[in-house]
């Protein structure tokens, strides 16, 4: 390129030509130079770019090993806490095989036991019988050579009528003598037997066709009001057997014997008529007394749902296995459960007896026979109210269960929580009236629903007799329900449990001890 500077010649005198000269060459060079260009611009800010980029990129990786680094650790401790369960549970399955096996040893070598006994029971009384009846010809002999050799004093020594041969072994029976007097006190009586005499003597009444027995040639039979009692007794007392058999001065067997059936007496006579769903009159009255305790309309029961424990089955351990009784007793613990239904005042108008105890109480309601009455179509606009346990469903009202609940659903609730508080309370007259039903007992599991149907009905015919539970004897229950995992079953049912809330809250049924 060639410079824009230009001197005409003869400007400058001769003794500077040189320097001129000098500083146009040097121009001429500096023109001839490569000046920056967009290019040389834009490959820098390239360069920039880049590594900026490559410091991104590191920084993204370092984040994505430290994210992975996290989630190893993070499967690791899982792992970790996953083998310890599982050894937790293998030490608990170990356990409980042992003590199973232990259990079935002990039954074995019981039965053993009892089978020789039995046996050697069974010789010694054929030895008996044999002599008694060889003693008896003998003496028919003699009293024919008497006869033959004296007919008149052969005829004043026969016997009148036949004779009775009794081999019952003889045992007290004072106690029971003391209680069934007239002079026996009322108040001792109900301490013994959790009812008045007039209820007693009403049951009794009510059994005599069915567990009244003739007297034989061997024994006499055990009165009727003896047999009633021994089943109270041991009902209210949940006494062991061998107890039972020195309070009514009776063989253990025939004890257990008379328990199981004056029981299934109770189920047969008495149930149908003091345990059954109520009529459509009856249903009225339930209503309107439910109402006035709550506000909230069209209730016919208040349901729950207990446990009663039990010794471990030899057959569907697992089954009756009671995972949160085990927890919070710190025991291995088996049960079979009790759902109810109550009225007002407290008495059973449905029960459903004998499911496993491991079963929550959604899966027991639909087993149930109510279940079975609702698909029926005989439940329809009517509420039967229940614990969180339970689902909603056209005819099952529960409580809210979300959290952060608005104060119309906590004051929903609050008056939900009063109707269930009688079917709660109920249970715990149920369990403190009867304390069989606190223990495990020695009835056989097969035969256990007869047994828990019986105490039932007994506590309908105590409540609607008015026989107060003595304090001391009132059972606090604990709370074990599980929200179901699908809780809400009915998309009509919760439109209608959200109507009832806004109606308690905003027409003064509601109360407000939540705001406090």
């Amino acid at each position: 390129m060639k410079s824009d500077v230009s001197t005409p010649e003869g400007d400058f005198p001769g003794e500077y030509s040189y320097y001129f000269g000098l500083l146009q060459e040097t121009l001429g060079q500096m023109n001839d130079l490569p000046l920056p260009t967009q290019q040389v611009l834009d490959h820098e800010e390239e360069e920039k770019h880049e590594v900026k980029t490559k410091g991104l990129k590191e920084i993204l990786t370092s984040l994505l090993l430290i994210e992975e680094q996290e989630k190893s650790e993070k499967f690791e401790w899982d792992k970790a806490q996953e083998e310890d369960k599982m050894m937790l549970e293998a030490n608990h399955k170990k356990k409980t095989k042992a003590m199973l096996d232990y259990r079935s040893e002990c039954q074995e070598y019981s039965d053993v036991i009892d089978e020789s006994t039995r046996v050697r029971k069974r010789k010694s009384r054929a030895a008996t019988n044999a002599a008694v009846a060889s003693a008896v010809v003998v003496a028919d002999l003699q009293n024919n050579t008497n006869q033959k050799t004296n007919p008149t004093a052969g005829a004043a020594v026969a016997p009148a009528g036949p004779q009775r041969r009794l081999w019952v072994k003889n045992r007290s029976k004072d106690w029971w003598d003391k209680c069934n007097s007239p002079e026996f006190p009322e108040e001792e009586f109900r301490k013994a037997f959790r009812m008045g005499k007039d209820t007693f003597e009403l049951i009794c009444n009510e059994l005599t066709s069915v567990v009244a027995k003739e007297n034989t040639m061997l024994r006499d039979a055990v009165p009727v009001r003896q047999r009633v009692a021994v089943c109270i007794w041991r009902l209210a007392t949940g006494e062991p057997l061998r107890l039972v058999s020195r309070r009514f001065g009776l063989g253990i067997s025939t004890c257990h014997k008379l328990v199981l059936e004056v029981c299934s007496a109770i189920k047969t006579v008495l149930m149908p008529k003091y345990l059954q769903w109520p009529d459509d009159e009856s249903i009225r009255t339930i209503k309107n007394e439910f109402s006035s305790i709550s506000g909230i309309p069209n209730v016919v029961g208040s349901m729950y749902t207990t446990h009663i424990p039990i010794i471990a089955p030899k057959i569907s351990v697992a089954a009756y296995f009671n995972k949160r009784h085990t927890e919070r007793n710190q025991k291995t613990s088996y049960s079979i459960t009790v759902q109810g239904v109550v009225d007002p005042r407290g008495i059973f108008t449905d029960v459903c007896i004998g499911w496993p105890g491991s079963m929550p109480d959604d899966q027991v309601l639909e087993k149930s026979a109510l279940h079975q009455r609702a698909n029926g179509g005989l439940l329809k606009d009517v509420w039967i109210v229940g614990s969180c346990g339970y689902p909603l469903m056209d005819w099952v009202l529960v409580p809210y269960t979300q959290p952060h609940l608005t104060w119309t659903q906590h004051a929903f609730n609050e008056k939900i929580g009063e109707i269930q508080r009688v079917a709660k309370d109920a249970f715990g007259r149920l369990k403190g009236r009867w304390s069989c039903l606190q223990k495990r007992t020695e009835v056989k599991l097969q035969d256990l629903p007869v047994v828990l149907g019986a105490c039932c009905v007994l506590h309908n015919i105590c409540e609607m007799r008015n026989e107060e539970v003595d304090p001391e004897l009132m059972l606090e229950l604990h709370d074990d329900e599980m929200v179901p995992e699908i809780g809400l079953r009915s998309s009509i049912a919760m439109k209608a449990r959200d109507s009832i809330a806004h109606n308690l809250l905003h027409h003064n049924h509601a109360g407000t001890s939540f705001l406090s």
